[in-house]
């Protein structure tokens, strides 16, 4: 089959009156105006009925009336002034050039990449100038991230599953603008682990204080939203949440964070006695059940009480939710005697807050903390280690409360 040959649009002469790139851009530019005025000045003619001056437009109820400037941002010629059409009753839509719209979905898509993966606005502005050739202000960046918002809400509002094995609660402190003064918040944030053995993030929810009341409003968000049991909550002794859970979740556990109890600890000793301090403790969370742990804990007293009494209180007034990780085998063990699975989401969602000192209002420290998330959910792809294993072991330990 002969190949067609493409016939060019244009003879080669005509090109040869442009002197350089910029005239010939300045060209390209207007022709890409009229263009893009003509397919307007088209699309209304399709709304009303009839072309421009006919007859047929005379007792029609409708009729143009006039044009108004708006600037669009492209891609291909940058910035451009067009004259858009309108009618008098202000029905009209146009398709190529949407209301309210100022820039291509691309150039705003970009834009949101680069916010979530932590630019400050001042970068995003030079970024896109000097790749997109296109001039964009705070306020601009601003606007386009505020598209997050709804996705926002809808990903808060989700349904959730009925079961949940475990959930990891945590949060991360951030300084935000509140009634002219800098306040530190705390967005906070839940994992769950589900039938599946994959992890997802549940929720965020943003407070300056916690308390039994406020763990209270996001345990019933959580139930709202469908889930009906939880297994083990792991937590780092955050104030009233112990409570909270037991008051929701009447079935579930609550372990405090081990490796956090243990700092909290030593953060009594002095640096001389640290490591012979902290060998001794090993031996009260290192060891085969709670008989022998409470034992070990009694030999610890006996040796580091006198000196280090205030330590040693904290174990034994929250002793009945440090040891609950002694009741698993190995494999769940090593999965809820620590919260570092949400202390890793964490740290990946500093990474993208540490170039914004300052967050102008919560919705903007929301739009940060949430594109953060999204990134790192999109690695959690795969069950957590030896799931097979553990789930035999949930299955054989809750029985008809997993649910699968």
């Amino acid at each position: 089959m002969k190949k067609e040959v493409e016939q060019p649009i244009l003879p080669k002469d005509f090109f040869k009156q442009f002197k350089n790139k910029e005239q010939f851009q300045g060209f390209f530019q207007t022709l890409f105006k009229q263009g893009i005025e003509a397919i307007l000045q088209a699309e209304l003619d399709e709304h009303l009925g009839y072309e421009k001056h006919s007859v047929e437009g005379y007792n029609s109820g409708n009729s143009r009336n006039g044009t108004f400037a708006k600037t669009v941002k492209t891609e291909s010629v940058g910035d451009l002034t067009l004259a858009i059409p309108r009618d008098r009753k202000g029905s009209f839509e146009p398709g190529v050039i949407p209301k309210h719209s100022r820039m291509t979905d691309k150039l705003e898509d970009a834009i949101i990449g680069m916010y979530s993966r932590g630019m400050t606005t001042p970068d995003i502005e030079q970024q896109v100038a000097e790749v997109y050739g296109v001039s964009v202000s705070a306020s601009t960046v601003s606007n386009i991230t505020n598209k997050l918002l709804d996705n926002i809400r809808a990903w808060q509002n989700r349904p959730l599953e009925k079961v949940y094995f475990i959930v990891w609660m945590d949060g991360i402190r951030l300084k935000v603008r509140h009634n002219s003064k800098i306040v530190d918040k705390t967005v906070y944030l839940v994992i769950g682990l589900n039938n599946q053995g994959l992890k997802e993030v549940l929720g965020m929810w943003v407070s300056e204080t916690e308390s039994a009341t406020f763990w209270l409003s996001v345990l019933g968000d959580l139930k709202a939203r469908g889930v009906e049991d939880i297994f083990i909550a792991c937590t780092d002794n955050l104030t009233g949440l112990t409570q909270a859970i037991k008051a929701a979740f009447t079935l579930a556990l609550t372990q405090l964070c081990i490796v956090h109890q243990i700092r909290n600890s030593c953060k009594f000793v002095p640096w001389n006695e640290r490591r012979e301090f902290a060998a001794d403790l090993r031996e009260v969370y290192s060891v085969a059940n709670e008989k022998a742990a409470s034992e070990a804990l009694d030999r610890f007293d006996k040796k580091w009480g006198a000196k280090y009494a205030y330590a040693i209180k904290s174990w034994r007034s929250n002793w009945a939710e440090l040891v609950v990780f002694l009741e698993f085998p190995p494999e769940i063990r090593h999965i809820i005697y620590t919260t570092n699975i949400i202390e890793s989401l964490n740290s990946g969602v500093r990474k993208f807050t540490k170039t914004k000192t300052i967050f102008p209002h919560d919705d903007a420290a929301f739009k940060v903390v949430y594109m953060a998330v999204e990134n790192i959910e999109r690695k959690w792809t795969m069950p957590i280690k030896n799931w097979g294993l553990i789930l035999q072991q949930f299955l054989i330990i809750f029985g008809d409360r997993c649910r699968l």
